[in-house]
């Protein structure tokens, strides 16, 4: 019941913000009312295709009709963000008397203003998404290490409608080039459909891989049918470790099914049996209860989820939800790491966050 008020709040918030925008785009725009209903329209139309994704329909429809709805309906959420805040600053400085009336209605400059700022903003937005960073960590333990392993780590790939076969490609040759021992991926590999990654043949891509690929679930493998994700691991020759564990050389790798799946096990359980002298790698996407893996003694936690907001100030929210909502962290003997995703959900924007891989080297101290 909570649950439901709480989801029936934001609608409500999102609904007036949408609301608000369009009223304000309405009296700015120095146009004859045909043209100002148009151009309202189609932002309109692109905020009821941001609902449209969540339709079973999507699936039965030509891949790049689909491709269209999930690209301008997620899209246009930063771009209502964004236009929100700028008109909502442009409102505090006319009731400040800093900005004239005039700019806010049937404005040549403010409308050419605005629609200037934004097209720097989400092109540098683009372009900052399309550009991945690789982030080194080095993790040193006085365990017993053989020889020095080279880790990458990825999280939040979320190919289907908008990160395509083509686009992961240069992922995995970003990730050979590494020449990595071992890949770890902390979940989300899917989006939302298995649709668009079985049409493409993209589990031939992860073929290509120079290393063994080991996962867990994310809970977009869950919106996307945790069979059919299991289907698309395997036939791509990833490990999925789902509440499990598997030795690798003088490591552990351990991975925990999403939190969405209320029957996972408990940490604790999961780890039963296993030798605590060797190093203890956990793969749990979303983090959550991050005490739990220093409880334990694992040595070291791989996350993802956040996307550290995608585009600020998104940010500041998911820092204010998580003890960590991204980049490298220690909590006693226990280092994490919580990735802020190589790919994205939605619209293809980073502004205020990045894009990453991350390249771990475990070596005896």
């Amino acid at each position: 019941m909570r649950t439901g008020i709480i989801w029936i709040s934001i609608l409500l918030l999102f609904l007036s913000a949408n609301f608000f925008v369009f009223w304000h785009v309405w009296k700015i725009l120095p146009l004859p009312a045909w043209a100002k209903a148009i151009i309202v329209t189609l932002m309109a139309l692109s905020f009821c295709l941001l609902f449209a994704n969540f339709a079973p329909q999507m699936d039965t429809l030509p891949m790049s009709i689909s491709r269209g709805i999930y690209e301008i309906g997620t899209s246009w959420t930063i771009v209502m963000l964004y236009l929100l805040m700028i008109f909502l600053v442009l409102d505090a400085g006319r009731l400040l008397h800093m900005v004239p009336a005039s700019f806010l209605k049937d404005s040549l400059w403010g409308s050419i203003s605005i629609t200037a700022f934004m097209l720097v903003i989400l092109v540098y937005g683009n372009i900052h998404y399309n550009h991945k960073v690789r982030q080194p960590l080095e993790l040193t333990t006085g365990k017993e290490i053989s020889k020095p392993l080279k880790i990458v780590m990825m999280s939040d790939l979320h190919l289907g409608y908008h990160n395509s076969r083509k686009e992961f490609a240069r992922w995995v040759d970003l990730v050979n080039a590494e020449q990595p021992d071992l890949i770890l991926i902390a979940g989300d590999i899917i989006d939302r459909s298995i649709r668009p990654l079985e049409e493409e043949k993209t589990a031939e891509e992860f073929h290509r891989l120079k290393a063994p690929a080991i996962a867990c679930l994310g809970n977009h493998e869950h919106y996307a049918g945790e069979p059919n994700a299991k289907r698309f691991y395997r036939e791509a020759g990833i490990t999925l470790l789902c509440d499990s564990v598997m030795q690798i050389d003088d490591i552990y790798i351990i991975g925990r099914n999403d939190r969405t799946d209320f029957k996972r096990k408990k940490l604790g359980e999961l780890m039963k049996g296993i030798d605590r002298s060797k190093y203890m790698v956990l793969l749990d996407h979303q983090p959550f209860n991050l005490e739990a893996a220093e409880q334990q003694h694992v040595d070291f936690q791989l996350s993802g989820h956040t996307h550290y907001g995608q585009v600020w100030p998104i940010s500041w929210i998911t820092n204010f939800i998580y003890e960590k909502a991204f980049g490298a962290y220690q909590k006693g003997n226990t280092r994490y790491y919580i990735s802020s995703g190589i790919g994205i959900w939605g619209g293809k924007f980073r502004i205020g966050t990045r894009s990453e891989y991350v390249v771990a080297t475990v070596k005896h101290q």
